[in-house]
């Protein structure tokens, strides 16, 4: 199984790019996108490579959910140690 985080990008050179995910910066590759990218777009980026562009509506959806999942995770595994 493999999990792909949208990630904007935030700067451009040759095939690298940096991207943030949820507040982190990243290098990454464009290598593998079929279509130019530009700053400003989300992709998905799986295995340090960027897979596919997403429309900013859906990569902003997708990133309230893994936040909203980290919250309760984080939740839970504070509940199971406060004993």
């Amino acid at each position: 199984m493999c999990l792909a985080i949208p990630s904007k990008i935030i700067e451009i050179e040759d095939t690298m790019a940096t991207v943030d995910v949820m507040g982190l910066r990243k290098k990454i590759s464009l290598l593998l996108l079929p279509e130019e990218p530009k700053i400003g777009d989300y992709v998905l980026v799986h295995a340090g490579f960027a897979i596919n562009k997403m429309e900013p509506n859906e990569a902003e959806e997708a990133l309230k959910l893994f936040r909203r999942i980290f919250k309760e995770m984080e939740e839970r595994q504070n509940w199971q140690t406060d004993f």
